[in-house]
């Protein structure tokens, strides 16, 4: 039997913030916040980062990884394009996005963030439903990714 050429994959994460639904969606939604979290990094550089938040507006991420990369990733390009599907201030946001890594295609994504306001903060709950395809890569791999990011948007928050 001939081997899938797509993997599935769907993880949800549960965060906690000391800060209201309003706060918390600020930084998700806001570029130059957004941009800290979700772009910046230790491991690469960012080329290139739009945000056009509104339903049906493109967030494009450009980053080339530097010689000190992790894996063999080492000089390669990620490109992650993202369609804004669905916003509720203070709520929810759904993305639709594609990741390549040079010129291939890797995975396409649909991702629901959560926000529910409680008598401590909010809870975000990160819904990823993925198609990871040759050159991918371990599903989990995203998963770890998603977990460290949501790791430097506390880091935002805490600012």
């Amino acid at each position: 039997m001939q081997q899938p050429s797509a993997v599935h994959d769907t993880f949800v994460i549960e965060r906690h913030f000391q800060k209201t639904p309003e706060k918390v969606f600020a930084a998700l939604s806001e570029p130059a916040k957004r941009r800290r979290w979700f772009a910046e990094g230790d491991h690469h550089d960012v080329e290139e980062f739009q945000s056009d938040f509104r339903v049906g507006g493109v967030e494009l991420l450009r980053y080339r990884f530097k010689a000190d990369a992790p894996g063999p990733v080492a000089g390669m390009t990620l490109t992650n394009e993202s369609r804004i599907q669905d916003i509720v201030p203070g709520r929810r946001i759904v993305t639709a996005s594609a990741m390549s890594l040079g010129d291939t295609r890797i995975s396409a994504s649909l991702v629901t963030l959560e926000l529910l306001a409680n008598e401590n903060g909010t809870d975000l709950i990160c819904t990823h439903q993925g198609t990871f395809f040759e050159g991918a890569g371990d599903p989990k791999m995203r998963e770890a990714g998603w977990r460290t990011l949501l790791d430097k948007l506390a880091s935002e928050l805490s600012e």
